[in-house]
């Protein structure tokens, strides 16, 4: 049974770490209210993009575009991982890192090659571990605060790598935020950009995808300026997706070690109790026993 001296030692020590787990949540809260803002301000702009994008190049066809034609042939597929930099978030990082190895087992083939651009460590870590060639990495994106730029100029590559044929399609895989408690990890197929799916309401009623546009200049010459930049607008969306659900990981990972160690610290005073208690009594037969000794 271990003595007074050590369970002490281990209730200060659990109450230590109930203060990191503490100020942790504190911070993973303080910036989730940051990064939640940032994405919602951002939802309705890429959600928009993509409707207004869908209606043209529908109308278009895919000969407007190249990066509307899929390859005859996929062999070499480029996945985007977006993950964490740091851990201590619960599931959140392995969860992305198997959805990823699932496309991965999904797309394998005899002559199937795969490469990775990777946002955050957590990511680039598992990927060196598994062999796999990493084309790029970014470090300290996803949780801090970065602008546009970060996804332009990853995006570029991207959209550059798929027309000099070194991509047969191009993925990202990122987290969802839809609460505080869920966050989905989500693959999105970049490149070739696919199609618009309509509603079902919309296909049993038969109606066109959207108003009619007037275009100026012509509806070609607008989606080749604007197919870049949807990759762009995708891809930024999906860090911000990312960000806001690696700090309500992380906050909902931190209260629950800071009540794990409420439990323990109960369990432990319990047992500290009970330990004095027997200590108390050992005391008291001894004082006991001196006495009935003396009298004898």
């Amino acid at each position: 049974m271990p003595t007074l001296k050590d369970i002490q030692l281990k209730i200060a020590g659990v109450k230590k770490t109930k203060q990191i787990t503490k100020a942790m949540n504190m911070v993973a809260t303080s910036r989730l209210r940051g990064a939640q803002a940032n994405m919602d301000a951002f939802r309705p702009y890429a959600g928009k993009f993509g409707e207004v994008l869908g209606s043209l190049a529908e109308k278009a066809g895919e000969e407007a575009s190249p990066l509307l034609v899929p390859k005859e042939e996929v062999k070499k597929i480029h996945i985007v991982l977006c993950t964490s930099d740091r851990g201590l978030c619960g599931g959140f990082n392995i969860n992305l890192i198997d959805k990823a190895q699932a496309l991965i087992d999904e797309k394998a083939g005899a002559e199937a090659s795969f490469s990775i651009t990777n946002f955050g460590k957590k990511g680039r870590d598992y990927c060196k571990k598994s062999g796999f060639d990493i084309v790029e990495e970014h470090l300290g994106v996803v949780g801090a605060t970065f602008d546009f730029s970060v996804a332009s100029t990853a995006g570029k590559k991207l959209v550059d790598g798929f027309l000099g044929g070194d991509y047969d399609e191009v993925y990202v895989i990122f987290s969802e935020f839809l609460g505080m408690a869920k966050q989905v990890p989500v693959v999105q197929q970049l490149l070739p950009i696919p199609a618009i799916e309509k509603d079902e309401e919309d296909l049993d009623a038969d109606v066109p995808y959207q108003a009619e546009h007037l275009c100026e200049p012509s509806a070609d010459e607008l989606l080749g300026e604007l197919l870049p930049r949807n990759i762009y607008v995708q891809l930024f969306k999906a860090l911000l997706e990312t960000s806001t659900s690696e700090h309500a990981a992380r906050m909902m990972a931190m209260d629950n070690a800071t009540n794990a160690c409420n439990d323990m610290i109960d369990e432990l005073t319990l047992t500290y109790n009970k330990a004095r208690q027997s200590a108390i009594t050992a005391d008291l037969m001894d004082i006991v026993g001196g006495a009935e000794a003396l009298k004898g």
